[in-house]
């Protein structure tokens, strides 16, 4: 009587931004006394894991931050609907004063961008209040201030942003 022996080997990793690849194999094989079926475990065992882990090393696609988001996948189409931006998490008042600043001073969005990331790891929408006033900050010493005007009720401080600030 043959016995049927059915071997199965996975092995799932985990990648940035919550991705994961997997790559699985099978096999199934008859052996002809149930004695044989230990060392052929072991056998089919290394074979399927020698198998899965020469394939699994190159990761292939790997999605960039975002992707996804707004129905976008990673050829640009979207589910049908139009691309919505991520809400401000800064106050109102924070988001009206750093495109203003934008404006004014003709700063490229994706400078501000690249500053935020830099400072924050954080993309400007997703600052929250005291990283989105440490942002203001640092725009308005970098790109002088308000023209002259009054800063209104805004005291000056120090700038706890600065590099090397702890």
């Amino acid at each position: 009587m043959a016995v049927k022996l059915i071997a199965n080997y996975s092995k799932r990793l985990g990648l940035p931004a919550y991705s994961s690849h997997q790559f699985a194999v099978s096999v199934e094989c008859e052996i002809a006394n149930v004695a044989d079926a230990a060392g052929e475990s072991q056998r089919l065992y290394r074979l399927l894991q020698q198998s899965v882990d020469s394939q699994i090393v190159a990761t292939g696609f790997v999605p960039p931050h975002g992707y996804g988001l707004n129905g976008e996948g990673g050829n640009g189409e979207t589910d049908g609907q139009e691309p919505t931006e991520a809400p401000w998490k800064c106050s109102d008042r924070q988001r009206d004063l750093i495109l203003k600043l934008v404006d004014e001073h003709h700063l490229q969005p994706a400078d501000v961008e690249a500053l935020a990331r830099e400072r924050f790891n954080k993309r400007v929408r997703e600052l929250g209040k005291l990283e989105a006033s440490g942002l203001i900050d640092e725009l308005l010493e970098k790109h002088g201030g308000n023209g002259g005007r009054s800063n209104g009720n805004r005291r000056p401080r120090r700038n706890a942003y600065a590099r090397g600030a702890a």
